[in-house]
């Protein structure tokens, strides 16, 4: 744990010189196109299920609707590009994230894992992950959630920095940025073995 924390710190502080600048011009271009709040800011489940507070940059309009309905042409560049995620790097510094993990999602899912499902949390969640890079929100929740517990199953740091690789090369080639059919992914109503809830789409998560 002290070598993962150790090379997300080396990492953000290394590539600072690059995302600083692309944070500060991202942030203001969402001001002047959308206005304010600049930041969605929303409680998600992290290390052991413990809720943190994620920021992003806001990619939707406010007020009510679906979110094909809010999701802004700007919108859909910044999640093209996962611009709007660069806000998390603050989550990262803070040690709430890691830059490799399964994505932190929000709190009220946390009563519809299985128990398997939960051993996602078992560590740090992050930017990016096993199931990021293997289609992100082309995959259906469970196939998600497999790789999640296979990446708390495999994690080394040789496997973190394969997947920040990975990475890399699908930032060049963006892939899976929306489920079929949905402008994000839709809500994780629960596994047929666990606790099915019913649910609403769910707003600006990926």
């Amino acid at each position: 744990m002290r070598v993962k924390r150790a090379l997300d710190l080396v990492l953000v502080a290394f590539t600072a010189p690059l995302w600083l600048p692309i944070l500060a011009l991202t942030a203001l271009t969402v001001a002047l196109m959308m206005g304010r709040p600049v930041l969605f800011v929303q409680e998600r489940a992290g290390l052991g299920g413990r809720p943190f507070r994620l920021f992003k940059f806001r990619s939707m309009r406010l007020g009510e609707g679906d979110d094909a309905a809010r999701l802004t042409q700007f919108g859909r560049f910044l999640r093209a590009t996962s611009l709007d995620e660069l806000p998390e790097l603050w989550n990262v510094i803070r040690g709430e994230m890691s830059l490799v993990g399964p994505r932190p999602l929000p709190v009220r899912y946390l009563a519809r894992y299985t128990p398997e499902q939960n051993r996602r949390h078992e560590t740090l969640p992050g930017l990016t992950g096993w199931a990021q890079v293997h289609g992100r929100n082309a995959l259906d929740w469970e196939t998600k959630f497999r790789y999640d517990v296979e990446y708390v199953d495999r994690r080394s740091l040789a496997l973190d920095l394969r997947i920040l690789a990975m990475t890399v090369l699908q930032l060049i080639c963006p892939r899976g940025i929306a489920h079929d059919g949905e402008a994000t992914m839709t809500e994780f109503t629960g596994s047929p073995d666990g606790i099915a809830q019913s649910g609403q789409p769910i707003k600006e998560e990926t």
